[in-house]
């Protein structure tokens, strides 16, 4: 890893959504949908989702802070999903989908409670923010499958409209 690149996780909800957004950052050069926060090591997608392992799901990413600040990356965090919310985003419930963020060193940890406190400060929220911030432990892939899931099923739409389309001009 060259000496701009640096990881950065992030809770969020469903990882789904999480991931695509974060792809989307210009310097963010690779995402991986996984599991970290919790106790049960080597975890599947259904032991987190019978919430026996206190993992969330989670996205590490890899970036180049020549390209983007970790404090841009923490925008896109707080933009992405309601951090209000208690153990759930969404129609999604359970201790997998909390908002944390994991940093990685001292200076991610001062940020994200100086951008926590900017934005509860902020008045954007009727409700205290419960977005938790922890120290980065072990990640877990998440199976192939979630990797990159949106852009996957969208691709997947997408030639299944292309053959209809090729099969209507016949």
């Amino acid at each position: 890893m060259s000496n701009t690149m640096e990881k950065a996780t992030f809770a969020a909800g469903c990882f789904w959504g999480v991931e695509h957004k974060f792809r989307a950052v210009a310097g963010v050069v690779s995402t991986a949908a996984g599991y970290t926060g919790g106790h049960w090591p080597n975890p599947c997608y259904l032991d987190v989702c019978a919430r026996v392992t206190g993992h969330a799901e989670a996205v590490l990413l890899e970036y180049d802070r020549s390209q983007v600040s970790y404090e841009a990356l923490l925008d896109v965090f707080w933009n992405c999903h309601d951090p209000t919310q208690i153990n759930r985003q969404g129609p999604d419930r359970g201790e997998q989908y909390r908002s944390v963020i994991f940093y990685h060193n001292s200076e991610q940890e001062k940020a994200a409670r100086l951008s926590k406190h900017k934005l509860q400060s902020s008045g954007k929220y009727d409700k205290d923010i419960a977005t938790e911030i922890k120290p980065a432990g072990n990640f877990y892939m998440a199976e192939d499958y979630h990797q990159q899931y949106i852009e996957k099923k969208r691709l997947s739409s997408e030639v299944i409209s292309q053959q209809v389309d090729r099969r209507d001009k016949k």
